[in-house]
């Protein structure tokens, strides 16, 4: 094979020689109109020195994720790829990871109702996106909100929006940031298993959607945000969330723990088995949620960067960390570690480091994931117990707790060491006094995901009510509500 491709090297070679001096041995008749020489063609295609210094720069531009000189609006395909590899990832968290762990933690009555809900959020918020949501969350606006000049993802194309990226399409970027406004809705679903019409959770979460997560995602990660400290130089609050501490998880535990409050314990709650139908779903889709979390943490530094491996990296070892820490907890209050244990504490590992994963060294993540492995457990034991509200699958203790604790810890481990981007508009309070930034964006999102959960309960309620009749709580809202069953049992 290596002698045949000699061969036709060789040749080619031969072949361009020939064809030279056939050019150059036939001469027109009009030597007005010759035709040039291989040498001045060569001397023409060669750039000059700025031209070839540009094309070197934009090379290192590229590598460094930086912004480019000459290629300004030019997407670069090892990063696009990067971005919609995540982007698949992060789907992948909702469908199937998250309908799988949350299915299996459900009676065998409810589990399709659980995934029937985390299909309609990915139907819903995806028309929503393209309506009104990702101009919402990333065109210009003022510090609360974007503006509507990208509605129907208007001018959405392959260029990059350099607000957010030098070599990321802005379409890849949208879509991209379209997998987590489909996954935050769903997670609240936990906390109101089993007890809440389908028709109601479509429009809480059509309002919801509108109300405060388009908003959040604008204050923390639009460019004009008033939460953004990292990019935006004139932010009230100078506070960090890498991948949706404060958007994500704060947001959907906060308002689920209204909800559910709302809503009422299910039928038969302190009374009945309770017990998850199926712990091997869950821990398939707890591994689904942790392979795809890495889309979710890695793909927010929006490039195939360092940032990227940092972020791999401290989620990696946050994870692990809480999901050994959990179980032996479990090991010493019970006497037995628990697979729904192991878990937990992956969860609640991944939802802890996400707001510090790409701002936080190896002993940083270490440390947030004991941590996660600690408070999070005991507030879906002891916590949950003596308040004794039914926070069907631990919503709010992981995500709502979880969260609030990753975003406070954020402010203490940030450290240049790990993200130079720090060094910018926050080189002042870095290892200082951010963590009081942190407290300030934890306070306004609390503030919002709690007053409009319970105004736009009541409108769901007077709309359509919001429970089920008893006697179809008793049935499983998989047949009443959706006319199937999970599991067809044979005498």
């Amino acid at each position: 094979m290596r002698f045949l491709r000699s061969l036709q090297i060789v040749g080619l070679a031969l072949a361009l020689t020939g064809g030279a001096t056939l050019l150059s041995a036939a001469e027109p008749a009009d030597s007005a109109q010759a035709a040039p020489s291989l040498e001045s063609i060569s001397a023409s295609a060669t750039p000059s020195d700025s031209a070839l210094a540009k094309r070197v720069a934009d090379l290192e531009a590229y590598i460094n994720n930086t912004a480019p000189e000459a290629l300004v609006g030019t997407p670069g395909p090892g990063h696009n790829g990067f971005m919609m590899v995540c982007a698949a990832l992060v789907l992948f968290m909702t469908l199937p990871g998250l309908f799988l762990f949350y299915g299996g933690l459900v009676r065998t009555k409810n589990v399709l109702s659980v995934v029937a809900q985390c299909f309609a959020m990915a139907g819903m918020v995806a028309l929503l996106w393209w309506a009104v949501g990702y101009s919402l969350a990333f065109e210009g606006g003022n510090a609360f909100v974007g503006g509507l000049g990208k509605m129907f993802l208007s001018g959405v194309g392959a260029a990059p929006n350099t607000n957010y990226s030098a070599w990321v399409s802005e379409s890849v970027f949208a879509m991209y940031q379209l997998m987590f406004a489909i996954i935050t809705p769903a997670l609240i679903v936990g906390a109101i298993a089993e007890r809440m019409k389908f028709k109601a959770i479509l429009l809480f979460v059509f309002l919801w959607m509108l109300v405060v997560y388009f908003p959040l995602a604008h204050m923390v990660w639009g460019a004009t945000g008033l939460m953004n400290g990292v990019w935006n130089a004139d932010a009230a609050i100078k506070s960090i969330d890498f991948a949706g501490g404060t958007v994500v998880h704060m947001s959907s535990g906060w308002s689920a723990l209204v909800l559910m409050i709302l809503l009422g314990k299910r039928t038969g709650f302190g009374k009945q088995n309770f017990a998850p139908h199926s712990l091997v779903l869950t821990a398939i889709g707890t591994g689904m949620l942790w392979v795809g979390w890495y889309g979710f943490n890695a793909g927010s530094a929006v490039a195939a960067d360092g940032v990227a491996s940092q972020a791999f990296m401290t989620t990696t070892l946050a994870t692990a960390v809480a999901s050994f820490v959990w179980p032996m907890l479990e090991w010493v209050k019970t006497g037995k570690p628990t697979i729904l244990g192991f878990c937990s504490g992956a969860v609640a590992g991944l939802v802890v480091i996400t707001p510090a994963t790409g701002f936080v060294t190896a002993t940083g993540a270490v440390l947030i994931g004991i941590a996660a492995g600690i408070v999070p457990y005991f507030a879906c034991t002891s916590m949950k117990s003596f308040f004794k509200y039914d926070d069907a699958l631990d919503t709010f203790g992981v995500h709502g707790v979880g969260g609030t604790m990753g975003a406070l810890l954020t402010g203490f481990f940030a450290t240049t060491e790990a993200n130079a981007n720090l060094s910018g508009n926050l080189a002042d309070i870095v290892g200082r006094t951010l963590w009081l930034e942190q407290l300030k964006a934890m306070g306004l999102t609390i503030v919002i995901s709690v007053v409009a959960t319970i105004a736009i309960a009541a409108i769901v309620k007077v709309a359509v009510g919001l429970r089920p009749e008893v006697e179809d709580e008793i049935q499983g809202l998989d047949l009443v509500e959706h006319g199937e069953q999970g599991y067809h049992f044979v005498d």
